[in-house]
Protein backbone atom coordinates (compact mmCIF):
# COMPACT_ATOMS: atom_id res chain seq x y z
CA UNK A 1 0.00 0.00 0.00
CA UNK A 2 1.42 3.24 -0.96
CA UNK A 3 1.19 5.77 2.01
CA UNK A 4 -0.30 8.64 0.13
CA UNK A 5 -3.14 6.92 -1.66
CA UNK A 6 -6.13 8.69 -1.70
CA UNK A 7 -5.08 10.80 1.08
CA UNK A 8 -6.41 14.01 0.86
CA UNK A 9 -4.09 17.06 0.78
CA UNK A 10 -5.14 18.24 4.18
CA UNK A 11 -4.47 15.04 5.64
CA UNK A 12 -0.84 15.33 3.99
CA UNK A 13 -0.87 18.82 5.48
CA UNK A 14 -1.17 17.62 8.61
CA UNK A 15 1.02 14.32 8.57
CA UNK A 16 3.89 17.11 7.27
CA UNK A 17 3.28 19.07 10.75
CA UNK A 18 3.05 16.13 13.39
CA UNK A 19 5.15 13.72 11.60
CA UNK A 20 8.06 16.71 11.14
CA UNK A 21 7.79 16.17 7.34
CA UNK A 22 8.58 20.26 6.75
CA UNK A 23 11.89 21.95 6.91
CA UNK A 24 10.97 24.27 9.74
CA UNK A 25 10.57 21.33 11.95
CA UNK A 26 12.87 19.25 11.10
CA UNK A 27 14.82 16.96 13.39
CA UNK A 28 18.60 17.99 14.05
CA UNK A 29 19.58 15.60 17.30
CA UNK A 30 19.04 12.82 19.81
CA UNK A 31 16.91 15.91 22.26
CA UNK A 32 14.29 17.10 19.33
CA UNK A 33 14.41 13.55 17.84
CA UNK A 34 12.93 12.05 21.81
CA UNK A 35 10.62 14.45 21.81
CA UNK A 36 9.33 13.76 18.25
CA UNK A 37 9.16 10.14 19.55
CA UNK A 38 7.03 10.66 22.60
CA UNK A 39 4.89 12.84 20.39
CA UNK A 40 4.09 10.38 17.75
CA UNK A 41 3.97 7.57 20.32
CA UNK A 42 6.08 5.14 18.05
CA UNK A 43 7.81 5.13 15.03
CA UNK A 44 10.64 3.43 12.36
CA UNK A 45 13.70 4.43 12.32
CA UNK A 46 15.36 4.32 9.15
CA UNK A 47 12.47 4.14 6.56
CA UNK A 48 11.48 6.14 3.92
CA UNK A 49 8.63 7.92 1.98
CA UNK A 50 8.14 4.23 0.56
CA UNK A 51 6.58 2.91 3.49
CA UNK A 52 4.05 4.33 5.43
CA UNK A 53 4.35 6.18 8.97
CA UNK A 54 6.32 8.44 10.77
CA UNK A 55 9.99 7.62 10.45
CA UNK A 56 12.94 9.14 12.18
CA UNK A 57 14.69 9.61 8.65
CA UNK A 58 11.76 11.59 6.67
CA UNK A 59 11.77 13.70 9.67
CA UNK A 60 15.49 14.32 9.99
CA UNK A 61 15.46 14.81 5.95
CA UNK A 62 12.16 17.61 6.66
CA UNK A 63 10.29 15.99 3.32
CA UNK A 64 6.97 13.57 2.76
CA UNK A 65 9.10 12.47 -0.23
CA UNK A 66 12.02 11.61 1.57
CA UNK A 67 14.33 8.59 -0.20
CA UNK A 68 17.01 7.13 1.03
CA UNK A 69 19.85 6.87 -1.52
CA UNK A 70 21.96 3.67 -2.86
CA UNK A 71 25.07 4.94 -1.36
CA UNK A 72 23.96 5.62 2.26
CA UNK A 73 27.69 6.24 3.40
CA UNK A 74 28.03 9.54 1.02
CA UNK A 75 24.52 10.72 1.96
CA UNK A 76 24.57 13.65 4.96
CA UNK A 77 20.99 12.82 5.84
CA UNK A 78 21.34 9.16 6.43
CA UNK A 79 24.53 9.83 8.47
CA UNK A 80 22.64 11.99 10.68
CA UNK A 81 19.58 10.12 11.21
CA UNK A 82 22.10 7.23 11.91
CA UNK A 83 23.89 9.22 14.16
CA UNK A 84 21.36 10.29 16.11
CA UNK A 85 19.40 6.88 16.27
CA UNK A 86 22.64 5.89 18.25
CA UNK A 87 22.46 8.57 19.84
CA UNK A 88 18.87 7.99 21.25
CA UNK A 89 19.89 4.08 21.57
CA UNK A 90 22.66 5.55 24.19
CA UNK A 91 20.35 7.74 26.13
CA UNK A 92 17.90 5.11 26.55
CA UNK A 93 14.85 7.35 27.12
CA UNK A 94 12.71 5.90 25.04
CA UNK A 95 12.62 2.22 22.97
CA UNK A 96 14.35 0.90 20.93
CA UNK A 97 14.68 -2.41 18.99
CA UNK A 98 14.05 -4.62 15.92
CA UNK A 99 9.65 -4.64 16.98
CA UNK A 100 7.26 -4.27 13.86
CA UNK A 101 8.02 -6.03 11.27
CA UNK A 102 11.53 -6.66 12.24
CA UNK A 103 12.52 -3.63 11.56
CA UNK A 104 14.09 -0.84 13.88
CA UNK A 105 11.85 0.94 15.88
CA UNK A 106 11.18 3.34 18.65
CA UNK A 107 8.55 3.71 21.04
CA UNK A 108 7.63 6.11 23.57
CA UNK A 109 7.57 4.62 27.15
CA UNK A 110 3.86 6.04 27.73
CA UNK A 111 3.35 3.39 24.96
CA UNK A 112 5.59 0.84 26.08
CA UNK A 113 3.16 -1.19 28.08
CA UNK A 114 0.89 -1.68 25.09
CA UNK A 115 3.48 -3.03 23.15
CA UNK A 116 4.32 -5.28 25.41
CA UNK A 117 0.89 -6.68 25.48
CA UNK A 118 1.00 -7.48 22.37
CA UNK A 119 4.13 -8.48 21.52
CA UNK A 120 5.99 -9.46 25.15
CA UNK A 121 6.65 -13.21 25.77
CA UNK A 122 5.77 -13.74 29.57
CA UNK A 123 8.48 -15.30 31.42
CA UNK A 124 6.53 -18.58 32.09
CA UNK A 125 5.81 -18.80 28.26
CA UNK A 126 9.51 -18.72 27.53
CA UNK A 127 10.22 -22.28 27.11
CA UNK A 128 7.19 -22.93 24.96
CA UNK A 129 7.30 -19.48 22.40
CA UNK A 130 11.38 -18.81 22.43
CA UNK A 131 13.98 -20.89 20.06
CA UNK A 132 16.42 -23.00 21.90
CA UNK A 133 19.24 -20.46 20.38
CA UNK A 134 16.68 -16.86 21.74
CA UNK A 135 17.12 -19.14 25.22
CA UNK A 136 20.58 -19.73 25.25
CA UNK A 137 21.24 -15.96 24.93
CA UNK A 138 18.98 -14.81 27.05
CA UNK A 139 20.38 -17.19 29.71
CA UNK A 140 23.58 -15.58 29.00
CA UNK A 141 22.16 -11.90 28.91
CA UNK A 142 20.61 -12.81 32.61
CA UNK A 143 23.73 -13.93 34.15
CA UNK A 144 26.00 -11.22 32.56
CA UNK A 145 23.43 -8.46 32.06
CA UNK A 146 25.22 -6.86 28.97
CA UNK A 147 27.68 -8.09 26.31
CA UNK A 148 29.13 -7.32 22.58
CA UNK A 149 27.56 -9.39 20.15
CA UNK A 150 30.86 -11.53 19.54
CA UNK A 151 31.25 -12.11 23.26
CA UNK A 152 27.84 -12.67 23.83
CA UNK A 153 27.71 -15.26 20.49
CA UNK A 154 30.82 -17.34 22.35
CA UNK A 155 28.98 -17.65 25.75
CA UNK A 156 25.68 -18.98 24.19
CA UNK A 157 27.55 -21.23 22.47
CA UNK A 158 25.95 -20.57 19.00
CA UNK A 159 28.66 -21.53 16.30
CA UNK A 160 27.10 -20.07 13.52
CA UNK A 161 26.43 -15.83 13.41
CA UNK A 162 23.31 -16.63 10.89
CA UNK A 163 21.43 -18.63 14.10
CA UNK A 164 22.95 -16.21 16.40
CA UNK A 165 21.36 -12.61 14.77
CA UNK A 166 18.11 -14.78 14.10
CA UNK A 167 18.21 -15.25 18.05
CA UNK A 168 19.09 -11.41 18.74
CA UNK A 169 16.29 -10.21 16.08
CA UNK A 170 13.33 -12.97 17.63
CA UNK A 171 14.30 -11.81 21.48
CA UNK A 172 14.29 -7.99 19.97
CA UNK A 173 10.57 -8.90 18.59
CA UNK A 174 9.73 -10.35 22.11
CA UNK A 175 10.91 -6.75 24.08
CA UNK A 176 13.43 -9.36 25.83
CA UNK A 177 16.57 -7.75 24.75
CA UNK A 178 17.63 -4.30 23.24
CA UNK A 179 20.83 -2.30 21.75
CA UNK A 180 22.25 -0.04 24.39
CA UNK A 181 25.43 0.72 22.73
CA UNK A 182 27.17 0.71 18.83
CA UNK A 183 30.96 0.50 18.92
CA UNK A 184 32.79 1.16 16.16
CA UNK A 185 36.55 1.03 16.96
CA UNK A 186 38.42 -1.49 16.66
CA UNK A 187 35.55 -3.26 14.64
CA UNK A 188 31.72 -2.29 15.00
CA UNK A 189 29.47 -4.35 17.55
CA UNK A 190 26.49 -3.50 19.52
CA UNK A 191 26.12 -4.13 22.93
CA UNK A 192 23.19 -6.35 24.11
CA UNK A 193 21.35 -5.87 27.59
CA UNK A 194 17.93 -7.20 29.05
CA UNK A 195 14.93 -4.89 27.84
CA UNK A 196 13.82 -4.79 31.56
CA UNK A 197 16.86 -3.38 32.94
CA UNK A 198 15.94 -0.13 31.17
CA UNK A 199 12.67 -0.20 30.78
CA UNK A 200 11.26 -2.15 34.31
CA UNK A 201 8.55 -0.48 35.17
CA UNK A 202 7.00 0.02 31.46
CA UNK A 203 7.28 -3.57 31.21
CA UNK A 204 5.71 -4.48 34.91
CA UNK A 205 2.67 -2.27 33.63
CA UNK A 206 -0.05 -4.77 33.07
CA UNK A 207 -2.24 -3.45 30.40
CA UNK A 208 -4.82 -6.00 28.58
CA UNK A 209 -4.43 -7.06 25.08
CA UNK A 210 -7.19 -4.76 23.69
CA UNK A 211 -6.57 -2.06 25.56
CA UNK A 212 -3.24 -2.55 23.69
CA UNK A 213 -4.34 -2.51 20.81
CA UNK A 214 -7.04 0.66 21.02
CA UNK A 215 -3.95 2.55 22.68
CA UNK A 216 -1.42 1.82 19.58
CA UNK A 217 -4.77 2.41 17.24
CA UNK A 218 -5.44 5.96 18.61
CA UNK A 219 -1.98 7.11 18.84
CA UNK A 220 -1.38 6.15 15.05
CA UNK A 221 -4.63 7.73 14.19
CA UNK A 222 -4.05 10.49 16.06
CA UNK A 223 -0.61 11.31 14.17
CA UNK A 224 -2.01 10.40 10.88
CA UNK A 225 -5.44 12.37 11.08
CA UNK A 226 -7.35 9.51 8.57
CA UNK A 227 -5.74 5.87 7.61
CA UNK A 228 -6.84 3.74 4.64
CA UNK A 229 -7.61 0.29 4.46
CA UNK A 230 -4.79 -2.25 5.89
CA UNK A 231 -2.55 1.21 7.03
CA UNK A 232 -2.75 0.55 10.52
CA UNK A 233 -1.83 -3.51 10.08
CA UNK A 234 0.58 -2.37 7.27
CA UNK A 235 2.60 -0.09 9.51
CA UNK A 236 2.66 -2.19 13.00
CA UNK A 237 2.64 -5.74 11.62
CA UNK A 238 -0.51 -6.35 13.06
CA UNK A 239 -3.35 -8.85 11.58
CA UNK A 240 -6.20 -6.77 9.49
CA UNK A 241 -8.86 -8.24 12.04
CA UNK A 242 -6.63 -6.90 14.87
CA UNK A 243 -6.30 -3.39 13.46
CA UNK A 244 -10.22 -3.47 12.37
CA UNK A 245 -11.21 -4.56 15.65
CA UNK A 246 -9.15 -1.86 17.27
CA UNK A 247 -10.08 1.01 14.72
CA UNK A 248 -13.81 -0.44 15.68
CA UNK A 249 -13.00 0.26 19.65
CA UNK A 250 -12.31 3.95 18.64
CA UNK A 251 -15.77 4.49 16.94
CA UNK A 252 -17.25 2.89 19.62
CA UNK A 253 -15.69 5.63 22.12
CA UNK A 254 -16.42 8.40 19.65
CA UNK A 255 -13.02 9.08 19.27
CA UNK A 256 -13.11 8.30 15.59
CA UNK A 257 -15.12 8.53 12.61
CA UNK A 258 -15.74 5.68 10.13
CA UNK A 259 -15.45 7.30 6.62
CA UNK A 260 -15.63 3.72 4.54
CA UNK A 261 -14.66 0.13 5.17
CA UNK A 262 -11.30 0.45 6.75
CA UNK A 263 -11.11 4.26 6.24
CA UNK A 264 -11.15 5.97 9.51
CA UNK A 265 -10.73 9.29 10.59
CA UNK A 266 -9.67 10.80 14.53
CA UNK A 267 -12.84 12.55 15.55
CA UNK A 268 -11.45 16.28 16.23
CA UNK A 269 -7.96 16.84 15.30
CA UNK A 270 -6.07 19.93 17.08
CA UNK A 271 -6.44 23.02 15.16
CA UNK A 272 -2.80 23.13 14.99
CA UNK A 273 0.20 19.98 14.65
CA UNK A 274 1.99 21.23 17.46
CA UNK A 275 -1.25 20.96 20.26
CA UNK A 276 -0.10 18.07 23.18
CA UNK A 277 -2.35 15.15 23.32
CA UNK A 278 -4.26 15.25 26.58
CA UNK A 279 -6.01 12.17 25.93
CA UNK A 280 -3.83 9.94 28.80
CA UNK A 281 -4.97 7.08 26.72
CA UNK A 282 -2.93 7.65 24.28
Amino acid sequence: MSPRQNLPESVEVYRDGFWCREAENRIEDAPSAEKFIEKVGFCSALTDCRRPGPSLFIAVCGRRDAYIPRNVQKDPETSLAWSIKDDIMRRGRVYYGKLLRGRSTFVSRRLLPSFHALFGVPRAKEATVLSDDARKVLRVLRREWEMGSADLRRASRIERRPHFNKAIDELQKALKVIPIDALYQPTFTYIWALAEIRFAGELKTVVSREQGLKTIAGAYLYGAGMTLRGELASVTGLSRVDAGSANWSLVDDALALRLASGVYRWGELPQSWFEPNDDSRF
